[in-house]
């Protein structure tokens, strides 16, 4: 199973007695699943049934949908009629504040279109149940148009990942030649500065440096570290693998990276390591960026 990107629109209609209900869904990213529906007054009693539809199909991210309603055949004139009685109060409404507040009653019949509520769909049924099978396989092709898309995005989004991980696998492997050579370098160091401090002639007690090599060994020492960036590396290729809503686990891997590679630059003391942590930690953070956009 392929991983699926949080992003996408979708687009699906169906037609039956007349009535023609087309439903059009748009998503994009978002923590914690969302959704909201954009409808007749008169179908609102719906949005329920629709959200845990598209719950469904999607489990992460704010999902927007559009339902609209007009007849199958759209020259056949019936598509929309005038509420009179709505218009009627609207207008009583409206010339009483213009008498109230002295301003000149200057409404036309044009008026009317720009008041709310009062040009209807007449194909609207009193009962929203009534066409809820309709309604519902327009919803699901909506779905399935959504869902191909955000397979599509999330292919490319996986390809992109893979190669992002790859190059961070490759500044820790990096990383794991330059530690053992950290010790190395302190003891001949260290050496060096000892015979300038007690000059020509003088031996410093080799148990001692011995002994400060050894503790600044253990104390730089990111094997453990390495040890578990190595098999955070292999989970998130199985993640990948597998596919699906990932993007969670992707996002809380990519913590565990980010606290063993930190680890890592703190203890090694070493320039050439701690540039390679300062790479990883600028590359990590392109993949935490692309991971938001995963289900």
């Amino acid at each position: 199973m392929s991983i699926m990107s949080m992003t996408g629109f979708g687009r699906g209609e169906a037609s039956a007695s007349g009535v023609k209900i087309v439903v059009e869904l748009s998503a994009v990213n978002r923590k914690q699943f969302d959704c909201s529906f954009s409808m007749p007054r008169e179908w609102v009693s719906l949005e329920s049934k629709l959200q845990a539809l598209v719950h469904v199909r999607v489990s992460r991210g704010y999902v927007k949908g559009l339902v609209s309603v007009t007849a199958a055949d759209a020259e056949s004139g019936s598509a929309a009629k005038l509420d009179l009685t709505m218009a009627a109060a609207q207008v009583a409404a409206l010339r009483d504040a213009a008498r109230k507040l002295g301003l000149p009653d200057d409404l036309t019949a044009s008026v009317l279109l720009r008041l709310p509520d009062v040009l209807r769909a007449s194909v609207v049924p009193s009962d929203p149940l009534e066409f809820w099978p309709l309604t519902e396989q327009a919803t699901q092709a909506a779905l399935e148009s959504l869902e191909s898309m955000r397979r599509r995005e999330g292919k490319i989004l996986e390809q992109d990942l893979r190669s992002r991980f790859s190059s961070l696998k490759v500044l820790s492997g990096e990383i794991a030649q330059l530690a053992p050579a950290v010790p190395l370098a302190y003891k001949e160091t260290l050496g060096k500065r000892l015979s300038e401090l007690l000059g020509p002639g003088c031996v410093a007690d080799p148990a001692l440096v011995a002994r400060e090599v050894a503790v600044f060994a253990d104390r730089c020492d990111v094997s453990e570290e390495l040890t578990r960036l190595a098999s955070h590396f292999v989970q998130v290729g199985k993640v990948l693998d597998v596919g699906g809503a990932c993007g969670r686990t992707l996002d809380f891997l990519c913590q565990e990276l980010f606290r063993e590679i930190n680890t890592t630059g703190s203890k090694a003391n070493d320039a050439e390591i701690s540039r390679l942590v300062i790479a990883f930690k600028a590359g990590l953070e392109t993949v935490r960026e692309q991971v938001q956009n995963i289900e």
